[in-house]
């Protein structure tokens, strides 16, 4: 915190505040200049990163989308229409992820972007599926093709097919709820078949994109014949599950299935071990991702079973440019953020990047329609897998990158090393017991 001075240092202070003034000006626009612009270059490609960059997702995701600019602009920028043009990362801060935030106010935040930046495209668009599906009546009325790499619902392909014409400017890079509650069916049923697993418990976190995850995965462990002990949800911010684990040991759940990006979240695995219940723990559990998250917990996460949106960021050998992207980010902002970095929408925003460049060439303009068509058409190799739309401007996604956008799990295993274990195409081990349940 800066505090204010003496009087003897008036004169100084005021020449800091109006230094102040002047950098509040240059943020409160909403669109901080984030890459760096070759000069004397034509005007520039403007993207922008609309999310929470409060949360991990988003910050990470400003980060991919800036080191994907900096790579385009070093190759001489995008050719829009037979001229050179770099590209400029703009962004600005939604709070979305923040308990309390209402949408109106990252809307807000979105349309002060929109009318005082002007940018071409959005790249990483609304961090929650509310504010989502509230943004797909806002950005028709300013035409932008607008990427979306974190917000989840299956609400939004409902909208894109009802609405076509609102529609048209969307376009999901990042999985949704119906693509992890599938990986996470596969991967139980994987452990079924390794351990004879039959039942499970399921906690969620409080919200739109949990919700379906929570309810689709529900619905199939009934059919396939488990037994599900319990189905808690939590409100977000939640910091005490010690109900639901008592529950899960009273019940003899051998799977606890967390649903849950929240980062109070982690303190259930801490809890599970500290009341010793005997439960593998498999889901979405965010906070565990990152490389960090090892020596954050202690090693009090050996065994769990992370499920990961996108690989991308947590790289696998059978997608090469999840690896190369991994190392250039590790290179370019350094060894203690990349351990920091999340699985959801990082990847994604990285190739969301390219992915637009590459569309605006096809297009040989900017012209939002021409350029939304142009996605449509995508059609290449990214950090997540291969990436194709389908009719309702959801990537597909696959158990195989080279079909694919491709999402999974890994276990964490000692001595702190995520081991990819799902689907069998980029697994690179098999799931193991922890200690605890040996």
């Amino acid at each position: 915190m800066i505090r204010l001075a003496s009087r003897r240092n008036s004169a100084v202070f005021c020449l800091i505040l109006a230094g102040l003034f002047l950098l509040g000006l240059a943020g409160c626009g909403g669109g901080e200049k984030e890459a760096a612009q070759p000069s004397g270059q034509a005007e520039p490609v403007v993207m922008a990163v609309v999310t929470a960059l409060g949360s991990s997702e988003g910050q990470d995701s400003l980060r991919a989308a800036q080191l994907a600019a900096e790579e385009i602009n070093a190759q001489g920028g995008i050719s829009v229409g037979g001229t050179k043009r770099p590209i400029e990362i703009i962004s600005i801060d939604t709070r979305e992820h923040e308990a309390g935030v209402p949408v109106s106010d990252a809307l807000a935040a979105l349309e002060k972007i929109i009318t005082e930046k002007k940018p071409h495209v959005i790249v990483s668009g609304a961090f929650r599926s509310e504010v989502l599906l509230a943004s797909m009546d806002l950005i028709p009325k300013y035409k932008i093709p607008y990427i979306i790499n974190i917000a989840k619902s299956t609400k939004f392909e409902e909208k894109v097919l009802s609405e076509p014409e609102k529609g048209k400017y969307f376009f999901r890079l990042g999985s949704n709820s119906a693509h992890m509650a599938q990986y996470l069916g596969g991967l139980l049923e994987n452990i079924n078949q390794q351990f004879g697993f039959k039942s499970a418990y399921l906690v969620i976190q409080d919200t739109l994109w949990a919700q379906g995850t929570g309810k689709a995965v529900e619905g199939w462990l009934k059919e396939h014949g488990w037994t599900v002990v319990g189905y808690d949800a939590y409100p977000v911010g939640a910091s005490d599950f010690s109900a639901t684990l008592s529950k899960a040991l009273q019940g003899k759940a051998q799977v606890i299935i967390p649903v849950f990006d929240m980062p109070q979240c982690a303190i259930l695995v801490k809890q599970a071990r500290s009341m010793k219940v005997p439960a593998l723990i498999v889901g979405r559990l965010a906070p565990l991702v990152p490389q960090e998250a090892w020596d954050v917990f202690q090693g009090e996460i050996e065994g769990v079973v992370c499920a990961v949106e996108e690989y991308g960021s947590v790289p696998v050998k059978a997608a090469p440019k999840s690896v190369a992207f991994v190392e250039s980010f590790t290179k370019k902002y350094g060894e203690e953020r990349a351990r920091k970095m999340i699985d959801h929408g990082v990847g994604a925003s990285y190739d969301a990047v390219y992915m637009v460049a590459a569309a605006i060439e096809r297009a040989g303009s900017l012209d939002p329609d021409a350029v939304s068509s142009a996605l449509q058409q995508t059609d290449m190799e990214g950090t997540i897998g291969k990436i194709k739309f389908g009719n309702d401007h959801q990537a597909i996604y696959a158990l195989d990158p080279k079909e694919g956008a491709i999402g999974g799990a890994f276990q964490w295993k000692a001595p702190g090393v995520r081991v990819p274990v799902y689907p069998p195409s980029v697994a690179e081990g098999q799931i193991e017991l922890p200690s605890y349940m040996k």
